[in-house]
């Protein structure tokens, strides 16, 4: 099944195509992360952006990824050609969708669920891990992900992606989810802190 989603309320020019895909097994909230990425850029931060999904028959525990282009141009094709960021929540989604990440780009890997990268290039974040530690529940790592995302490459701004959060999530869980963003942003200054074995993007 496959859903697309586009908002187009740019204001500003001159920042190129950028593409990412969130991937993992059915249940880990990829899906919604992607739309709340979307929402974040479009809606508060007033670039262009396209959100698409796929996931199998099998609801839960299957392969899902959503993908987000985000641009201050117009968005010509709503796919993911060679992803900027690849973030895996799942062995399986690493396996399958490294080789469509740029030579440069970043790929951030679940460490809680990913035991083997294709590549030394790369984040390992045990972003379960710390949802759990952070709210008790393992459905909150996608918003780990989502701080991890903002607080290492700048595509969307901390304010954009809080209110969208806020938005998108089912109501009653608002503040947990925002906890475990804040968790994921934490994450991210400590990586910078220490320092990273992979470029990141300048700011878009």
């Amino acid at each position: 099944m496959k859903k697309e989603t586009a908002k187009k309320e740019s204001t500003r020019t001159g920042i190129g195509r950028y593409e990412v895909r969130l991937a993992g097994k059915g249940g880990q909230g990829m899906i919604l992360a992607g739309r709340i990425l979307a929402e974040a850029v479009a809606l508060y931060d007033g670039r262009n952006a396209v959100q698409t999904q796929d996931y199998g028959p099998e609801a839960r525990g299957g392969a899902s990824k959503s993908e987000v282009i985000i641009s201050d141009g117009e968005i010509y094709y709503p796919k993911v050609m060679n992803a900027d960021l690849l973030v895996c929540m799942s062995q399986e989604a690493s396996d399958r969708y490294y080789y469509d990440l740029k030579r440069d780009g970043l790929l951030i890997i679940d460490s809680t669920n990913v035991e083997r990268s294709p590549t030394t290039r790369v984040v390992a974040v045990p972003i379960t891990e710390l949802a759990v530690k952070a709210t008790g529940r393992e459905i909150t790592a996608a918003m780990v992900a989502l701080g991890l995302i903002c607080g290492l490459t700048k595509i969307v701004s901390e304010e954009a992606l809080e209110k969208a959060i806020r938005s998108l999530v089912p109501k009653g869980t608002e503040e947990l989810n925002v906890k475990a963003m804040q968790a994921g942003l934490d994450e991210a200054k400590r990586l910078l802190e220490a320092g990273l074995p992979v470029a990141l993007p300048q700011e878009l």
